[in-house]
């Protein structure tokens, strides 16, 4: 088949041409404009077969506020005793069993150990031997890194610029709701119209559907961005939209016997003179096909005990390393589940794949912000290694391991790379019974493709009132939310010269790949 047999089918070009020009009457210019550049980019960005094997990053997100300086802390005798002596009753006792083996030393010459919360241990359980599980086996394993003091920054800038205002801060620091949209959107300076995933989408999920140009089979058959946290600022895009999944999977019509089922498909396809009319019967329909595809496409991951979408096949499969059943335990496992079926094809028999090139997940965890119970449990009130946050982190770390050894189950490990994010981290000080929010914070970066075993920016001097401190240990961060985002999207299949159209900001910081990915 050739495109000049068919005169009015447009090319990919022309039709973000034309929808760019439509979009003029309807938005505000300056909004057309930046929306401009990212469709030109978007139609400039190289060819569906440059996108190469299948990729995958997965965000989860820490809402509230994560105590990263309980995550990642000082080994080193000196730096340890400030440590405690500043934290307080917040102060974990120092383990040897937890010290983080570094493949390369720290820039600054740290030396670290982790959370005992993170060895894969019940919480309350002091290591005494190196652990077998959880984060601090993967980073052991050079599939984890960890980067240092990242937060949403306008511009690079020191104690002084911070305390004269010589330099832009990003507005209402400290607040949750802003700084969770600083973190999902990297335009701390710019109206919150799209996040940092939802303008790759828009750039890179046109090439998914190009694959199915000219009659060829394999075009990707749900959106690049889902979530399994519903709607969130950082899958906003422009053109593509964020496809919603539940923990069982996509939301249908439930409870209906199929006659009732055709029914309702058949109500939907009668024709109406009304557009308004036409236009909700096909999202509905759209709906409905997509959720039985999707649906269809994780068949083959339904454990025993629990019937495959026709209703009647029972599920044979067992994941190797069992995932939690908490909240973010579920999500990460039906994530897994959906990469399963990501790049397999639509002709796979009995069950479909989805053609994908490219998919955006996004995952989220609350209770983070622990400005009471922290540490300790109404039976041993003085344990900093138990309580509110060791229980998070605990949860946290066994989702986390049992997702990286899915991907490995699944031979996809190199392909899936996972990233944490939060609202800020937390106050060094103590207020008596937990900490207040902050700034810069710690985060973690997952997968076979990462450059793991290793510490990525700079660990702040953890001084209050020094040279990286704003007041009460709230950490300037030296690592701009731009630069963190930017290696994984490099690595996303984002071009050099499309990375400011993603970015717009990204100049203004001295590097854009932090190295933490090839």
């Amino acid at each position: 088949m050739k495109r000049a047999d068919f005169p009015n089918l447009q090319t990919r070009r022309v039709f973000f041409r034309d929808a760019a020009c439509a979009a003029l009457g309807t938005i505000s210019l300056a909004a057309t404009i930046r929306d401009l550049r990212l469709i030109n980019a978007a139609a400039a960005q190289n060819t569906p077969e440059d996108l190469g094997a299948y990729k995958a990053l997965v965000c989860i997100f820490l809402s509230g506020g994560n105590d990263s300086n309980n995550l990642i802390v000082p080994y080193l005798q000196s730096a340890y005793d400030n440590y405690a002596n500043v934290r307080q009753n917040l102060a974990l006792p120092r383990l040897d069993a937890m010290k983080l083996n570094l493949a390369a030393a720290d820039p600054d010459g740290h030396e670290f150990f982790m959370h005992p919360s993170c060895g894969g241990l019940p919480v309350g359980t002091v290591p005494t031997v190196s652990p077998v599980g959880g984060l601090w086996k993967l980073f052991d394993e050079g599939k984890l890194g960890v980067v240092c003091n990242v937060g949403p920054l306008s511009y690079p800038m020191t104690r002084t610029q911070y305390s004269s205002g010589s330099v832009p801060r990003p507005p209402q620091l400290f607040s949750h709701s802003d700084q969770v949209t600083h973190w999902q959107t990297s335009l701390p300076d710019h109206p919150p119209r799209t996040g940092w995933g939802g303008r790759i989408a828009d750039l890179l999920h046109p090439l998914q559907y190009d694959l199915n140009h000219d009659g060829a089979p394999d075009g990707a058959k749900i959106s690049l961005s889902t979530s399994l946290a519903g709607a969130n600022t950082f899958e906003v895009g422009s053109n593509v939209a964020q496809y919603h999944v539940s923990t069982t999977g996509a939301v249908t019509m439930a409870g209906m016997t199929p006659a009732q089922t055709d029914a309702i498909k058949g109500i939907i396809n009668v024709t109406r003179p009304n557009l308004q009319d036409q236009e909700y019967g096909r999202v509905v329909k759209g709906a409905l096909e997509t959720g039985a595809l999707l649906n269809s496409a994780i068949d083959p991951t339904v454990p025993p005990g629990t019937n495959r979408s026709d209703g009647t096949t029972p599920g044979t499969w067992v994941w190797n390393t069992p995932f939690p059943t908490s909240s973010i335990g579920n999500q990460l496992k039906m994530i897994a589940r959906i990469i399963q079926a990501g790049p397999r094809s639509s002709s796979d028999s009995p069950y479909p794949g989805l053609n994908m090139k490219r998919q955006i997940f996004f995952a989220s965890v609350g209770s983070y912000d622990t400005h009471t119970s922290q540490t300790g449990i109404t039976t041993d009130p003085d344990n900093p290694s138990v309580g509110a946050h060791a229980n998070l982190l605990y949860d946290l770390s066994q989702a986390m391991f049992a997702f990286q050894r899915a991907m490995e189950q699944l031979t996809l490990s190199q392909s899936v790379t996972s990233f944490t994010a939060s609202d800020f981290g937390r106050t060094f000080t103590t207020n008596g019974q937990g900490s207040d929010h902050g700034w810069g914070g710690h985060h973690m970066v997952m997968g076979g493709a990462v450059q793991g075993k290793r510490t990525y920016g700079s660990f702040p001097v953890q001084q209050v009132n020094g040279p990286d401190d704003t007041g009460l240990g709230r950490w300037i961060p030296k690592i701009a939310v731009d630069q963190y985002s930017a290696t994984l999207a490099k690595w996303f299949g984002v071009s050099t010269g499309n990375m400011t159209t993603v970015f717009p900001n990204l100049g203004r910081f001295a590097s854009s790949d932090l190295g933490f990915l090839p």
